[in-house]
């Protein structure tokens, strides 16, 4: 599946759908607006600038820990943490991600989250950029 003329990247990481957001208005779109509360969401911690990441979730399953390791070391590789050797990404469920009234695009909260350290990388394979 092309994400040309998207407002976000995907890829597909065994069998899973992962959806990149490509910056601030499309971060909340995706989040907000794409995303169920199942799904997962996934960004570097810190206040480090950086896409949102999810993993669609379509029938509730457990999302294998392999999946969740390469989605995280995707959300590090599209932020600002890129040149780190290893960045702690936040993980939760998309319902667990709130905005603030006023707030600036891109800026969120998220409660009941976990947290993963990873070296920033992408996939070798993946369906496109």
């Amino acid at each position: 599946m092309s994400s040309k003329g998207r407002p976000y990247r995907t890829l597909v990481v065994e069998g899973f759908e992962v959806l990149v957001g490509r910056g601030d208005e499309d971060n909340d779109h995706l989040t907000f607006d794409v995303a169920e509360p199942r799904d997962l969401w996934l960004h570097v911690a810190g206040g480090t600038p950086g896409s949102h990441v999810i993993v669609r979730n379509p029938d509730g399953v457990d999302i294998p820990k392999s999946v969740v390791e390469i989605a995280a070391a995707i959300a590090a590789w599209y932020s600002k943490a890129r040149a780190a050797r290893t960045v702690e990404v936040h993980i939760c469920r998309a319902g667990d991600v709130k905005k603030q009234r006023g707030a600036p695009a891109g800026l969120v909260e998220i409660s009941r989250y976990k947290s993963l350290r990873v070296h920033p990388s992408l996939p070798a394979k993946q369906a496109d950029g």
